[in-house]
C-alpha cells in the first residue's frame, strides 16, 4: 500500500521527500496541531545517512568507505506509485528512501514483482535484486519472468528510467521530474537523488563524471572521496534495496540474491559485499575496473577491492570479447573473492551480450543456492602444456565426471595482451578465437593448439555444454525473453606469456591462409550470432593475421539459394549487396574494395584493419556523423531456406604481363 503520508498523484515527491515548498503547503493544510504531532519523527529522519568526514581526510580503503553505514537503520517509507497484475503475478512501481545526504532525503524508484499465490498462501520465497546497466531501465519483464519461476524481484531504477505498462519513464520523463514539471501529462515520479547526483546517461549535472571522485556542488564530500562516486552511491542504494526485499511479507530474508549487467555487473559485485546476499551473478562487469588514474579510486572503488569482500557463491558471466568485463581479468577475480563457490561461463566471440545457454547460468545459480533445486557441475579443470615433443602446445580439460555433458569445445587466441586495459578496446572486442575439437585421452579431453607466433601471448579455455532436464525460460541481459535447453560452464582462462612460450620451445605451426572459411565440419564455432534462430553469422577472422588479405586481393565465395534473394556481405560498417538470381545452383561471388559502401556511399579503401565480416540478408548502415541517428537499409528479408556457402577466400590478382 502507499505511504499514508504520500502526496497526491502528480506531486513531485512523497511526504517524506518533499521540497521546502511542498513542506509549507502540507503544513498549511494539516494545521499547527498536526505539525506538532509529526515534527519530532520527521526531524529524526533527517539525520545524515553517512557520518561526516574525519577532518579533511577522505576514506582511503573499503572499511573506511562503508564505515557508519547501516542499510537497515533508516525507515523505508515505501510508497506504491502504480500496481497491476499479469498472469497471476503482482507487479508494482514502488519508491522508498535511500537515505539523507547534505540534509536532503533521496529516494529510489523500482519495480517489484512476486507470484500472488505465494503471498496468499503465506509461503516465503527467495528474493532477487536486479540492477540495470548504463543507458538501461528498471524493467518489469525481469520481475515477471522471475516471479513465474517462484522468485520475488526488485528491479531498481538507479538512473531513474522505468519500463512498465502504463508507467514508462524514459530520459525525457526523467528530465521532466528534474525540472518539477508536474503539470506535464508525461510527468511521473521516479528516483530522486536529492542534493547529490547518482543518475547516469544522462547525469542530472552535465559535468558529472559518473565514476569520478572529485568534489562538486552535487557530491557528498568537499574533497576527493570515494563517497562522491555514483558507483558508491548506487551500491548504497542497492543495499537499501536488499532491506526492501527482506521486509516484504512474501520474501524469505535468508534467501536473497543479486544480479546485474554491465554497469549493473560492477554494482552487483559492490552490493554482494553485504552479508545478506547469498548468491550473486554479475554479467559483463565487476572484474576489470582496476586501472583508474586515481590511486584513491583504485583502493576504494576498484573492482578488486569489493571482490576481496565477496563471501557468497558467485557465477561470472564473462563473454570472451567483452569490453567492460575483460576475460583477461577473470582469473584474478576468482582468486580475489573470499568464496570458494564460483563458476564462470564465457561465450567465445561475444561482446556484451549472450545467447540462452550462457545467460541461463544466472537462473540455475539462484536455483541452486536460494532454492536447493539444482546442482551445478564443478568447474571444468583445464591444463595448458607448453613443453611437448613437437613444439605444439596441448590443452586438456577434465569436466565434472559426475555429470553427463553434450559437447566440449576448446577456444584459443593469440590476439591478447598480458596487461590489457580499457584502452585496448579494439583488441578486446574483435579478437578471433580459434576452435579445436578435443579428443578423449588419459588426461581427459585434449587437443593441440598450433600457434602463429611465439611473440604474442596464448590464451585458451574450454566450454562444456550440459543438457537441462527441462526448458528454462528467463529475461536476458536486455530483458529479451529466452528459453534454454542446455547450459555452458567454462574452464578458467589459461594463459602463457611470450617468454613462457619461448622457454618451453614452442614452435609456430600455423601459417597464413588465403582460405578464410570452407564451411565444413564445425565451421560455425568460429562464427557467431546473437540470434542463432536466424541464419546470418559474423566472424572476427579478418582481424586475425592468419587471414589477412594479400595485396590487391578480392573477396570470393560460392553461394547457393533456393529462391532469388540478396546477400549482404558486411565488413565493419561497409556493405556489399549481391543479387542471387541463380536459383538452386552455385553462384560465384567476387567482391572488390569498391563494392563495399558505407552509409555515406563511400567505398572501403583497404582490407587491412578489418575487424568483422558478416554474411546477412539485410543490414542497417548508420551515419558516421556524431550524434546522428540516420540509418539506411541495404538488402531485404530473406525468402526460403538459409543459403549454403562454400570456399570463402582471398583471391589473388592475376599476374601482371609487364
Amino acid at each position: 500500500m502507499s505511504n499514508k503520508f504520500a502526496c497526491h498523484p502528480g506531486d513531485p515527491a512523497p511526504w517524506t521527500f518533499c521540497t521546502a515548498r511542498c513542506w509549507a503547503t502540507c503544513f498549511y493544510l494539516l494545521g499547527m496541531a498536526s505539525l506538532l504531532v509529526v515534527a519530532t519523527p520527521l526531524t529524526a529522519q533527517l539525520v545524515e545517512t553517512l557520518p561526516p568526514l574525519d577532518g579533511p581526510h577522505p576514506p582511503s580503503n573499503f572499511q573506511q568507505m562503508w564505515r557508519g553505514f547501516d542499510p537497515r537503520s533508516e525507515p523505508l517509507e515505501m510508497e506504491t506509485l502504480h500496481e497491476w497484475e499479469e498472469d497471476g503475478i503482482a507487479l508494482r512501481i514502488v519508491r522508498f528512501r535511500i537515505g539523507v545526504f547534505k540534509g536532503v532525503p533521496a529516494s529510489l524508484a523500482a519495480i517489484y514483482g512476486f507470484p500472488k499465490a505465494a503471498a496468499e498462501s503465506g509461503q516465503k520465497i527467495p528474493g532477487l535484486l536486479q540492477i540495470h546497466g548504463g543507458g538501461q531501465y528498471a524493467d518489469y519483464k525481469a520481475c515477471l519472468a522471475n516471479a513465474k519461476r517462484g522468485y520475488a524481484t526488485l528491479s531498481i531504477a538507479w538512473a531513474g528510467r522505468i519500463s512498465a505498462p502504463n508507467y514508462r519513464v524514459g530520459p525525457n520523463e526523467v528530465r521532466l521530474f528534474w525540472e518539477d514539471k508536474t503539470d506535464d501529462p508525461n510527468y511521473k515520479l521516479t528516483t530522486d537523488w536529492g542534493a547529490i547526483d547518482g543518475y547516469h546517461a544522462p547525469s542530472r549535472n552535465p559535468k558529472n563524471n559518473f565514476p569520478g571522485i572529485a568534489p562538486a556542488e552535487w557530491t557528498l564530500d568537499p574533497v576527493d572521496s570515494p563517497r562522491n562516486s555514483p558507483w558508491f552511491l548506487c551500491a548504497l542504494a542497492a543495499r537499501r534495496g536488499l532491506t526492501f526485499l527482506e521486509q516484504q511479507p512474501e520474501v524469505d530474508p535468508a534467501r536473497l540474491g543479486v544480479y546485474g549487467h554491465s554497469m549493473g555487473g560492477k554494482l552487483t559485485v559492490m552490493t554482494s559485499v553485504d552479508e545478506r546476499v547469498k548468491a550473486a551473478a554479475p554479467s559483463c562487469g565487476g572484474i576489470s575496473d582496476r586501472d583508474n588514474a586515481s590511486p584513491l579510486f583504485r583502493q576504494t572503488i576498484g573492482d578488486d577491492v569489493s571482490l576481496k569482500q565477496v563471501r557468497c557463491p558467485i557465477v561470472f558471466l564473462s563473454p570472451a570479447n567483452d569490453f567492460h568485463g575483460r576475460i583477461g581479468d577473470l582469473p584474478a577475480a576468482t582468486r580475489e573473492i573470499a568464496s570458494d563457490q564460483w563458476r564462470v561461463t564465457c561465450s567465445a566471440h561475444h561482446n556484451h551480450q549472450d545467447t540462452a545457454e550462457f545467460s541461463v547460468a544466472t537462473l540455475l545459480w539462484f536455483d541452486q543456492f536460494l532454492k536447493k533445486e539444482f546442482d551445478m557441475p564443478q568447474t571444468p579443470v583445464g591444463k595448458l602444456q607448453l613443453k611437448t615433443s613437437d613444439g605444439i602446445p596441448v590443452f586438456s580439460v577434465q569436466p565434472d565426471p559426475s555429470k553427463p555433458f553434450d559437447s566440449i569445445d576448446l577456444f584459443y587466441t593469440q590476439q591478447a595482451k598480458t596487461d590489457e586495459t580499457r584502452f585496448d578496446r579494439d583488441l578486446t572486442m574483435n579478437r578471433h578465437w580459434h576452435h579445436v575439437k578435443p579428443t578423449k585421452s588419459k588426461s581427459g579431453w585434449s587437443a593441440p593448439l598450433p600457434v602463429s607466433t611465439i611473440d604474442q601471448p596464448l590464451w585458451v579455455l574450454a566450454n562444456v555444454n550440459y543438457p537441462l532436464d527441462h526448458t528454462v525460460a528467463g529475461a536476458g541481459y536486455y530483458y529479451g525473453a529466452y528459453s534454454a535447453e542446455s547450459f555452458n560452464l567454462s574452464s578458467l582462462l589459461q594463459t602463457a606469456t611470450p617468454q613462457q612460450l619461448k622457454q618451453a620451445g614452442v614452435k609456430p605451426g600455423f601459417v597464413p591462409s588465403h582460405l578464410i572459411e570452407d564451411f565444413k565440419g564445425d565451421w560455425q564455432k568460429e562464427w557467431f550470432s546473437y540470434r542463432p534462430e536466424n541464419w546470418p553469422v559474423t566472424t572476427h577472422k579478418l582481424f586475425d593475421e592468419r587471414y589477412h588479405a594479400p595485396q590487391g586481393a578480392t573477396l570470393s565465395m560460392k553461394v547457393r539459394t533456393d529462391n532469388p534473394n540478396q546477400l549482404v556481405v558486411l565488413i565493419d560498417h561497409y556493405a556489399a549487396v549481391v543479387d542471387l538470381d541463380q536459383v538452386d545452383a552455385w553462384q560465384t561471388v567476387e567482391l572488390s574494395l569498391a563494392d563495399f559502401k558505407n552509409f555515406e556511399n563511400e567505398s572501403l579503401t583497404q582490407w587491412k584493419g578489418s575487424k568483422t565480416l558478416k554474411l546477412s540478408d539485410a543490414e542497417h548502415l548508420k551515419s558516421s556523423e556524431r550524434g546522428s541517428r540516420e540509418r539506411r537499409v541495404v538488402g531485404r528479408r530473406w525468402q526460403g531456406p538459409a543459403p549454403e556457402f562454400r570456399d570463402l577466400r582471398w583471391k589473388r590478382p592475376p599476374p601482371s604481363n609487364d
